[in-house]
Formats: C-alpha cells, structure tokens, sequence
C-alpha cells in the first residue's frame, strides 16, 4: 500500500495510506480477470481495490466463473465484461495480466508506465468435457489465482516469484 503525506485539521503532518488501484487484464474479460477482481475485493480488505477488463471483452461473464466464486464463499460483485478503454485515463497502480502464453494466447499489453505483472493463469473458458471436467478447470484458475493475490497482499510476493515455476502459473 502506497502513503502520502497530508496535514490533518490541527496542522500535523500524517501519514495517509492510500487504497492501492489494481486492473487485472486477460483477453475476454469473462473469467480469469472476473474472478481476480472479486478475490482481490475480498482478500485486500479495502487497502485494494480490483477492476477488470480485457483486451477483447466477450461482453459477458462466463457462468462458470460467478458459479465458482460463489462456491467458495466470495460474493462477486457488480460484475461485467468490459473494455480496458474504460481504464486508460484511471488512476492505476498496478495491471496484472492473467493469461496463459504458453498456450498460444495473446496477452495483451496495457500501455503506459505502470508497474505490471503478468500471471500464466490457464483459460477455464476453453475448457471441455464433462461438466465435473469444466467445473474442474475454473476451480483450478480460482485457486491459481488466489494464491497469487494473498501473496500480493501480504506482500509475499517475491518469494512467490521463486517458486513460480513449481506452481507452473506464474511468470
């Protein structure tokens, strides 16, 4: 969490702390970065606050991701697919971009001079099969995913930056 400093009423100099602003990006906006967006919302406990966007929004959230969510007791919000052209002029912190390269996807590149992260979260959106197989590929991605964001919040990050690649999800 970022401070600033800031006089208070009598005059004193204060240290603020300032709710970190974080977009998570994929390509469709449907499941991946909808559920990162619910997870950091919950897990952050108002010190971040998520947005999600795509590069290429579907236009709508995949059912799976809001089933899989609510199946592990995180209230998904106010959801919807949308465009990162919503974000370009925001106040941002941090993007983090949660696709999977390796499998021929294209992840997108959010532009300007911000931090970034990229996360290698598989597409449960693609997944096939049964509906026990499906449902299995989103809890996987839930689960990737929120390993990753309680590093990010506790600030365990670099430490779960060196063990990437046992978990076969990250950059």
């Amino acid at each position: 969490m970022k401070s600033e400093m800031r006089l208070n009423s009598p005059g004193v100099l204060v240290r603020m702390e300032r709710v970190q602003n974080i977009l998570f990006l994929c390509t469709g906006n449907s499941c991946r970065s909808i559920m990162a967006e619910a997870l950091m919302n919950t897990l952050g406990k108002g010190r971040f606050k998520a947005y999600s966007a795509g590069s290429r929004p579907t236009g709508k959230v995949h059912p799976k991701a809001i089933e899989t969510l609510k199946n592990q007791g995180i209230e998904p919000g106010d959801v919807r697919s949308k465009s990162w052209d919503e974000f370009l002029e925001a106040d941002i912190d941090l993007v983090v971009t949660v696709c999977k390269n390796a499998a021929g996807e294209s992840c997108p590149i959010f532009p300007g001079k911000l931090e970034k992260l990229s996360w290698w979260i598989p597409d449960p959106a693609q997944a096939s099969g049964a509906d026990t197989e499906i449902q299995a590929e989103f809890e996987s991605a839930f689960f990737m995913l929120k390993d990753r964001i309680e590093d990010l919040v506790e600030g365990r990050l670099q430490a779960a930056e060196q063990v990437s690649n046992t978990r076969q999800y990250v950059t």
